[in-house]
């Protein structure tokens, strides 16, 4: 407890939570892609432009919270950054060229929104990467929890398949990486039903989409904990062991089963609420199972720090940009975000 209030343990608990930002605002963004690629019945093309719509205004913005993420990272624990760019260099460049191709594909297919071939095309680009991008994050994450990415760092001499490769190419990391991409479909799904609001044929089947993915969700947990009693059993130790772990398995399944109920009854504000509670939970259990390690089983948050007075000055500019950033990000989200469902305005004003 002492090393969580510490310099190291603060910062270190920022990084977890800008990565919980990104995940509950830009997962969702990644979510909105696999539905994009998914989207089918009477109403395939109001659910892509419902989509669009709702990703439109944001989607860049919340790229910010991955970049903190990284600056915090070879700022606050360079060595532990060294570590993990050098091990998982091929996920993680997998994973930033799914960024760019999603960005890209994003951008083309509206200003060609003309050309039925040309929307095709650039839409099944931006649908594609928005599954590789969550899935090699996962895999990242995987790797890391696992303690792979630490046992590979300790053979600098062997062969570049046991070093670079096989640490993330195994069934619990690859599971991690698909537990990741449901998880991310399950959000968007969820917040799609409020952006819906208004259009009572769309609502239904994001809802129907939430449900389903809700128990993708629960039926990939699963698998993956199965899996981790092989290859990870230091998160099952983590996860079942730890004095956090109780309250924190009660508290996820709380709020899964709340944003399951919601969805159900059609409370899908509460949902929303609900399964950002449930997503944030599952990040801080792995962050805690992990704990006090950067990379597991080699490195600590302490050990990895950077000298006092590096931290001390990033804390002092992280405050000082959160002035800038939060109110910011508050004004964006009130302009493109309002309680009434701005494409159903939109719509009506088409019709």
């Amino acid at each position: 407890m002492d090393q969580i209030a510490s310099l190291p343990g603060l910062l270190a608990a920022l990084v977890l939570v800008s990565l919980n930002a990104y995940v509950l605002l830009g997962g969702a963004d990644y979510g909105g892609g696999v539905w994009d690629l998914l989207a089918s019945g009477p109403r395939k093309e109001r659910q892509r432009a419902l989509i669009e719509h709702a990703i439109g205004p944001i989607w860049e913005a919340n790229h910010v919270w991955l970049i903190l993420v990284v600056v915090l990272l070879f700022t606050c624990f360079p060595s532990a950054f060294s570590v993990i760019v050098t091990e998982l260099h091929i996920p993680l460049t997998i994973m930033l060229v799914g960024i760019v191709l999603r960005g890209s594909a994003f951008t083309f297919r509206t200003y060609d929104s003309q050309a039925d071939d040309v929307q095709r095309r650039w839409g099944l680009v931006f649908s594609l990467s928005s599954i590789l991008t969550p899935a090699a994050l996962g895999t990242c994450v995987g790797a890391i929890a696992a303690g792979a990415v630490g046992a590979a760092s300790a053979q600098a001499g062997a062969p570049f398949s046991e070093r670079f490769i096989l640490p993330w190419a195994n069934p619990f990391v690859l599971a991690v990486g698909a537990f990741t991409l449901v998880l991310f479909a399950f959000l968007a799904a969820v917040y799609l039903t409020v952006e819906a609001e208004g259009d009572v044929g769309l609502q239904r089947d994001f809802q129907r989409r939430a449900i389903a993915a809700g128990v993708a969700v629960f039926v990939c947990a699963a698998g993956t904990l199965v899996l981790a009693r092989t290859h990870a059993p230091r998160i099952v130790e983590g996860v079942t062991r730890s004095p956090a772990a109780l309250p924190l398995q009660l508290a996820t399944a709380a709020m899964a089963l709340l944003a399951f109920g919601a969805l159900v009854i059609g409370r899908f504000r509460s949902a929303r609420l609900a399964a950002g509670g449930q997503v944030s939970l599952i990040l801080w259990g792995w962050g805690l199972s992990q704990y006090p390690y950067v990379i597991p089983p080699t490195l600590t948050i302490h050990d990895a720090a950077a000298p006092e007075i590096t931290l001390r000055l990033t804390l002092g500019a992280l405050v000082l940009g959160a002035v800038v950033l939060i109110p910011s990000l508050v004004y964006l989200f009130r302009v493109f975000k309002s309680r009434r469902s701005a494409f159903a305005s939109l719509d009506e004003s088409s019709g």
